[in-house]
Parts: structure tokens; sequence; C-alpha cells
């Protein structure tokens, strides 16, 4: 059945009729879907179709199930490359302009990492009253129903799921279409080793050197800069993502460690000027979630302890933002953890914020909503020109897990360790052949896991200073345009050097033997403009186009004629490695919609005006230069 809140959702958002020609059916799945072409269809959706995406907006359900299994998925753009990359979230509240949200932040989040993906998100609505049994059944139903996107994304870990609900969708969909997964399947496991915290320190720690830069500009020229021993953190939302900056800061580098002042979570928050008991923390967060609120009770109420004398407790968990540090870290999820007054319901407004010099954010904030972009600009303006706090831009610094989990696809799985097809699906069965193989496995999750360490501290200590180093030039702009102008830039120049290859479609064949009504049929069954005529060797020898079929129907040719009698024999074509500007320069100069692409005379995908609308961002490129 379809999802009630779903339903609902949907049902307000857009007449019925809408879905009685738009819906997929595969099975019992459903799936309606949405590009960037029904820019009316998605501003009722919430969703602001821009330069950059969406690609694909999907509202999916499985239909039969006594479960309301259901969700979203955006595909917000590929340019970077395909497919796409980015977590799961489980929530009862998911929408699709949340998801789209959460997709751009992964296109800049990738582009920011220099990775090979585009940006992605999907969205589960969480049933009420779920059983743990009841749980799994709802993972493993949207495995299936993102199996049929996993060409164009690839799920990880997000708020409300794990790694180990990435297994359960390994063994619906197979290995290479699943990041963070255990390691008994190579995985980098997320969850498991802090990646997006580990990145988050990573970018303090460059902060930290790159800082006295910044004394050029008015508001920093009085900044005292503290030794990282010296520095005192707050942590807003110690979990996922706190709770292991908290314990990595430790481990990164022991001898100068700084002093973790201040933790909240949902129950409230803890704080001591002289530093926090980190690991007993980071053991209490692990064994029971949260910890504020226990920590209070069990050590400080009930235990004599003279060293925690200092000890401050509140159970309003949003007052740790009027305490006073050198650094604070937004960890919890939520996009606005600051404004300038309470019209959009902010954890602290900046009248009240504490004193601080660096914010790195280590939540997801980015929105592409264009009311919420403007009352970001107007926090910073606040927050970094007149009080001089510098604001690390969440998709900079926190993109520690993505680059983990990327690192499952950058180093291929190899052939040997890949499920065999006939047990996927059968976790009982693939479960033992994981057994079987777990020390190739535990070596491959090693190698990937050094790999994308070495890339995390490469990619985001280069962000920091490049962030730095834009403010410096350009002392107009706030931290968030800067930010998205480094995430742009890469996303353009690489889009310079895609080729075909990148964003070809599969092109249709049809033998030199057929006739003008099968060609016919094949456009309107593939939805293409062109169809490309072979020999039975396989080489390319004409094409059909829909302008051919329609020239045939109005000089009265039998439509049972064979293609010989419309076809273009004298083909422009292009090879796989031509770059996208020299094939839309071809198009142009032929004065052609599309052409086949051609690799030692067999045909292996076309490219046509359509194509590159959808797939580049060249328009976007126009514009930059």
């Amino acid at each position: 059945m379809i999802p009630s809140k779903m339903y609902q959702f949907l049902h307000e958002a857009m007449p019925d009729n809408v879905w009685e020609y738009r819906l997929i059916k595969d099975g019992p799945l459903r799936f309606l879907e949405f590009g960037p072409l029904d820019v009316d269809r998605l501003q009722r959706l919430g969703i602001k179709v821009d330069r950059l995406g969406p690609r694909l907006v999907s509202c999916m359900w499985n239909e039969e199930s006594p479960l309301e299994i259901g969700g979203f998925l955006v595909v917000d753009n590929l340019a970077m490359g395909q497919p796409s990359m980015g977590g799961t979230r489980m929530l009862p509240d998911i929408t699709p302009d949340i998801i789209h949200n959460l997709a751009r932040g992964m296109t800049l989040k990738n582009a920011a990492a220099d990775l090979p993906f585009g940006g992605g998100k999907s969205g589960i609505i969480r049933p009420e009253n779920l059983s743990e049994k009841d749980r799994h059944e709802v993972i493993r139903g949207f495995g299936r129903l993102l199996k049929k996107y996993k060409k164009i994304y690839i799920p990880g870990p997000d708020v409300g799921t794990n790694d180990a609900d990435m297994k359960t969708f390994a063994i619906e969909n197979g290995l290479n279409n699943v990041v963070s997964k255990p390691a008994d399947m190579g995985g980098n496991r997320i969850d498991e080793l802090g990646g997006a915290a580990n990145g988050v320190v990573v970018a303090t720690k460059a902060l930290l050197e790159h800082l006295p830069m910044l004394k050029q500009l008015p508001q920093f020229k009085n900044m005292v800069i503290p030794k990282s021993l010296d520095m005192d953190v707050l942590i807003q939302g110690f979990g996922a993502v706190g709770a292991h900056v908290a314990r990595i800061f430790h481990d990164y580098d022991p001898e100068n460690t700084p002093v973790i002042k201040g933790i909240s979570d949902e129950n409230g928050f803890l704080l001591n000027s002289e530093g926090l008991p980190v690991k007993e923390l980071f053991d209490m967060w692990k064994e029971f979630g949260t910890v504020t609120q226990r920590y209070y009770h069990d050590r400080i109420m009930h235990e004599d302890h003279p060293e925690l004398k200092d000890m401050i407790f509140s159970n309003s968990a949003n007052n740790l933002l009027t305490e006073s540090a050198f650094c604070l870290i937004p960890a919890s999820p939520v996009f606005n953890y600051l404004d300038v007054n309470n019209l959009t319901n902010p954890s602290m407004t900046t009248d009240r914020m504490g004193t601080w010099r660096i914010i790195v954010e280590g939540a997801n904030t980015y929105s592409p909503n264009p009311a919420r972009k403007a009352e970001r600009r107007r926090m910073e303006r606040h927050v970094f020109r007149d009080k001089g706090v510098l604001i690390a831009t969440d998709y900079l610094v926190n993109s520690g897990g993505v680059i983990y989990a990327a690192h499952e696809r950058i180093i291929p799985t190899p052939g040997h360790l890949l499920i065999p097809e006939h047990i996927i699906g059968n976790p009982n069965a693939i479960q033992k052949w994981l057994e079987k193989n777990k020390d190739d496995f535990a070596e491959l999750a090693e190698i990937r896991r050094k790999a994308a360490i070495e890339k995390l501290e490469t990619v985001i200590r280069k962000n920091m200073k490049e962030l730095i180093d834009g403010l410096c030039r350009d002392a107009d702009s706030l931290p968030c345009e800067i930010a998205e102008r480094i995430s742009v830039q890469r996303i353009a120049s690489k889009e310079k050097s895609r080729t075909a290859r990148d964003i070809m479609k599969e092109a249709p064949t049809i033998d030199v033997n057929n006739s003008v009504t099968n060609a016919a049929r094949l456009l309107v069954d593939a939805h293409v403009s062109i169809v490309n005529v072979v020999s039975e060797k396989g080489k390319l020898i004409g094409i059909v186009t829909n302008w051919d079929i329609t020239r045939a129907m109005a000089s009265k040719l039998p439509m049972d004629s064979p293609l010989t009698k419309i076809m273009t024999a004298d083909v422009i074509t292009s090879t796989p490695d031509a770059t996208i500007i020299d094939c839309i320069r071809k198009l142009e100069n032929h004065e052609i919609s599309a052409m086949p692409i051609v690799e030692e005379d067999k045909v292996v995908g076309v490219i046509s005006g359509d194509i590159l609308a959808k797939r580049t961002l060249f328009r976007l490129l126009q514009t930059m230069t």
C-alpha cells in the first residue's frame, strides 16, 4: 500500500490525473517520476529546478505490502560522474523537498571532495510503531525499490539508517550497488569508523594552521589563535557525528587534544570548562545512544566525585549555544542552528549566541531553496562580518563520510568477491558465502580505509585553504558563497573534461532487412529520436529518425517498405572519447539533433540535443565564462 503520509502529501500537491498517466508499474512496485522539465509539478512538491538539477525525483512504494514501504529518491546532478551517491534517511516526516535539499548538498559535497560521483539522496517514510522485525522488512522492501535506479544512484547510511541496513541493501542489490557496508563485505562502515567526523576534525586542525591569514580582514585583526591543545570546543549533537568528533580529536593527536568543553543531545547539555571525560561519554553513547541526562544522574547526582564539582547539566539542549568557546561544531541534524530571529525556529538566535571564533559544521545545513539561502546569507552577514566568526560550510568539511564510502567504488570489488547472481536476495546463502571469503574481505576493507583517509586528509585540507584564500581575496563575499563557488568550479572543470562516454544513452539498433513499420515501432517503444540501422555483422550502415518516418508517411510510401528506402546512409558519428563540447559543435555544424557514438564500427551509444540539455552543465559553463 502507498504510505498514508505520502498519499496525503501527493494528493494535496497535485491532482490524481497526474498519477494516472505518470505511474510506472513493476509488479507490486510503483514509481512516480519527475524530471528537470517538470518544473511546475516539482514546484508543487516544493522543489525549484535550477541549472544544477534535479535530474530525477521519484516517489516510490510497494502497492501490495501489508507494511507501508515507500519513500522518495532524488538524483540531483551527475556532472561529476555517474552514479550519484548519497545516504538513505529514515524518518516519519520525510518529504521530496527535504530529500532534494540533502541531494543538492551531496552534489556540492561530492564536488568539494573531488569524487567522481553525482549527488543523490533517498528517504524512507518510517511507519509509526515499527517493530524491529518490521523495520528490517521495510529496509529490505525499500532496497528492492532502489534496485530500479542502481545505474544512477548508490545509497549509504544516513539519519535513521546504519551500516547493517546497507548490508540488507547489498543482499538485495549486490555489493557494488551500496556503500558503507560492514567489514565482512569489504566496506568502509561510515558509522563504525566515524568517517564524517574524521573530516570535521581534519578541517578544524587545518583551519588553525590557516587562520593567521584572516587577520587581514578587520573583523579578525585582534583574533587570538590558540594552539590545538588550548582550544576549547562545544559540540551540538553528541550523536553519530558529534560523538566520533570527540573521540577522533583524541585519537588523531593524543598530545594535542583540544578541550571538549560542552556537548548536547536531545535530553540536554553538559558543560565543564576543564573538559569533559570524552572516552567515558563516548562509551556511554555507544551503549545507550544518549548521554547527558544519564551521565548527570549516574555520575553527578548519585556519586561523590570532587573533580566533577564544576560540571553543569541543563535539560535545555539548545542553551549550549549560549556558552562561549573558540570552536563550535554543530553536529545535530538541523538546518538552521543559528538565525538572527526566531522566525525560522533556529536552535539559537545570534543575539544570544556565545562568543566563538570558528564554526565547523558537522551537520548538513545547506539548502538550495532560495528563501533558505537568503536566510543563510542574512545569518552569515551578522555572524561572519559583524561578530568575526569564521564559518566552515558543511559540505567542505563533513565530506569524510562520503569519501570513505566512495572508496568502495573507487577501489572496485574483485570479481571473485562479487556475490554470485544465483544467491542475490538470499540472506542465509550470502552469509555463508561471506564467511568463506572473510579474510579477503577484511583485507579489501583495510585497503579501502587507508586510501580513504589519505584522500580525506588531502582534499579537506585543500578546501580549508581555498575557503580562507577566497575570503581574503574577496572581502565582500560570505563563507557560504565562497564554499559554493569552490564546488561549482570543480563541477564546471569536470564538465569541460567529460566525454561522450560519460553521458551517452543506449542506442537502439535495427537490422537493415527490417521494414519502416518496425523502425517506427522501435522509435516509439525506446522513446528516442534516432534508430541505428546495422548490417548482419552489426556494422553501422545508416540511421532512421522521426523526420524520416514523417517524410515517408507524407510521401505515402508503404510502411512495409525496406529501411533502405528512407534511411540516411551518410551518417555523422562521433567516438566515445570525444569531449562533450566537441559533440555539441558537431551537432551544430551539421545541423542535426542526434548522432550515433561508434567504436570499432559498432554503435555503443547515442548523443542528442535532449541528452545534452538534461545531462550537462553547458549552460552553466556559458554563464561562467
